[in-house]
C-alpha cells in the first residue's frame, strides 16, 4: 500500500508538473478537513480545485488590473453616495455585474469636475478586470495622442482592430481640451470602430450640446453622440467638488448648470 509520505511527493511532483501550486500548498490541510468531516472523494477534489482556480483568478485579474493603466485604483465601495444623492446605488450595482461589456454597451458619466466621475469609471474599469475583461485607460487627449502616432505610422486600422479586442477602454475627460479636426476624427474612429462590438466608458464636463464645439464639427460631434448612446447608461452628476469639500470654494469656474445631458 502506498504511504502517506509517497502519495504526498506524487501530489507535489504533479502539482509542479501542472503549474498549480495551489493545489500543492492545500492538497494536505484540506486532506485532513476532509477525513475529520467525512467528505466524499468528490468533495475533496473539487475543494482542492477551488483554490487553485480561485488563485488564478485572483492572479489574472491583478494582471489586467495592472496592464489597464489606471491613474489610481478605485473601488465602488470608497465611492461617497451621500454626495451624489441623485445616482441610484442599484443602476452602479447593476453595471458592476458587467452585463453592459456582454451586451457591448457602454455608460457615459457627465458632469462638473470633482463630482466623482473619473472615480466610478475606474471602480467599474476595475470591476471588470476582476470579470476576466481587459480593459485600457487613458484621458481623451491620451487615446488620440496613441492614434496619432498610429496613424503617422500607418497602422491606424491594425491599432483600432486590436482595441476593439479589450472589452473595455475607458475614455477620461472628454471636453477639457478641444481638439482640432484631425485629431477629431480620429477620435471619431475609435467610437466608430467600437460601435457594437465592445464597450466605453467615458466621462466628460459638458453636457452631450456642447460636444460640437470640443470636436470642432457638429456634424461629426453629433454622428460620435449617436454610436455612444445608442446602447448607453447616461448618468449625470451634480454638485460642487468632492475634492473642495473643506475649503471656503463653493464652485469651480469650470462648473455650469448646463453642464448634464441634453
Amino acid at each position: 500500500m502506498t504511504g502517506a509520505r509517497e502519495i504526498s511527493g506524487q501530489i507535489e511532483y504533479y502539482a509542479r508538473a501542472m503549474k498549480a501550486p495551489r493545489i500543492r500548498e492545500s492538497a494536505a490541510r484540506l486532506a485532513d478537513q476532509a477525513r475529520e468531516a467525512g467528505w466524499s472523494h468528490e468533495e475533496y477534489l473539487a475543494a482542492v480545485l477551488s483554490r487553485e482556480v480561485a488563485a488564478r483568478e485572483a492572479s489574472g485579474a491583478e494582471t489586467r488590473a495592472r496592464a489597464a493603466g489606471f491613474p489610481a485604483r478605485k473601488s465602488l465601495e470608497d465611492f461617497n453616495f451621500d454626495h451624489q444623492p441623485g445616482l441610484k446605488r442599484e443602476t452602479i450595482a447593476h453595471l458592476a455585474t458587467g452585463t453592459f461589456l456582454a451586451e457591448a454597451a457602454n455608460v457615459v458619466f457627465l458632469g462638473p469636475p470633482g463630482t466623482g466621475k473619473t472615480h466610478l469609471a475606474t471602480a467599474l474599469g476595475l470591476r471588470a478586470t476582476q470579470l476576466g475583461h481587459r480593459v485600457l485607460f487613458a484621458t481623451a487627449t491620451g487615446w488620440v495622442t496613441r492614434l496619432q502616432g498610429a496613424h503617422q505610422a500607418g497602422r491606424l486600422s491594425s491599432e483600432l482592430i486590436r482595441l476593439r479586442r479589450y472589452g473595455l477602454i475607458i475614455v477620461d475627460e472628454v471636453g477639457y481640451i478641444p481638439f482640432e479636426q484631425d485629431a477629431a476624427n480620429l477620435f471619431f474612429q475609435l467610437v466608430s470602430s467600437r460601435y457594437e462590438h465592445a464597450s466605453l466608458i467615458l466621462t466628460s464636463n459638458l453636457s452631450f450640446a456642447r460636444w460640437g464645439d470640443v470636436f470642432g464639427d457638429q456634424v461629426v460631434a453629433s454622428a460620435m453622440i449617436d454610436r455612444i448612446v445608442h446602447h448607453a447608461e447616461v448618468l449625470t452628476l451634480k454638485g460642487s467638488s468632492y475634492r473642495l469639500r473643506n475649503h471656503q470654494i463653493e464652485s469651480l469656474p469650470s462648473t455650469r448648470p448646463e453642464n448634464t445631458a441634453e
